[in-house]
């Protein structure tokens, strides 16, 4: 019986094997392919949406579907990631939107970790996708207070 269980995990490792080299080119080449068409549909909502709103509009909306998602977490936060950056290219400015905000570090702070946690815990969202999309408030208003580029074509 042993041997028979065996010859089976034997099978299908050999299967899998066959399956990994010759369709996991093709298979990350269609991810890769859908991710790009994603990120370019999401940036015109995000331009689109910025044009009629506020930065905090824009914030809002992105954690609103965020929430509403049906995706997993990963590829809801990438998509609305770069909903977030486009609208906030065409919004405009919202009164106190960058006040009193923790400084914003490449390497995330422990002040600006909690800033997030917190926030995203008093909006009753759960996740790592809401702290990442806050963070970006944090890039931004980073960006306008020194005068860097926002780099918000990447």
């Amino acid at each position: 019986m042993g041997k028979k269980i065996g010859i089976v995990f034997l099978v299908l490792a050999v299967v899998f094997a066959v399956w990994y080299l010759l369709y996991s080119d093709q298979w990350l080449e269609a991810f890769n392919q859908e991710r790009q068409e994603d990120a370019a549909e999401y940036r015109s909502m995000g331009l689109e949406a910025g044009r009629s709103t506020d930065q905090q509009g824009c914030q809002d909306q992105a954690l609103e579907n965020f929430v509403a998602c049906s995706d997993s977490n990963f590829v809801c936060t990438v998509n609305q990631g770069v909903f977030l950056k486009a609208c906030f290219e065409t919004a405009s400015p919202s009164e106190g939107f960058c006040d009193d905000l923790p400084a914003f570090n490449e390497k995330a702070s422990e002040p600006e970790k909690d800033w997030a946690k917190y926030n995203c815990w008093d909006m009753d969202i759960r996740g790592e996708g809401c702290r990442l999309l806050l963070r970006q408030r944090l890039q931004l208003c980073h960006a306008l207070n020194t005068g860097m580029d926002l780099n918000l074509q990447d």
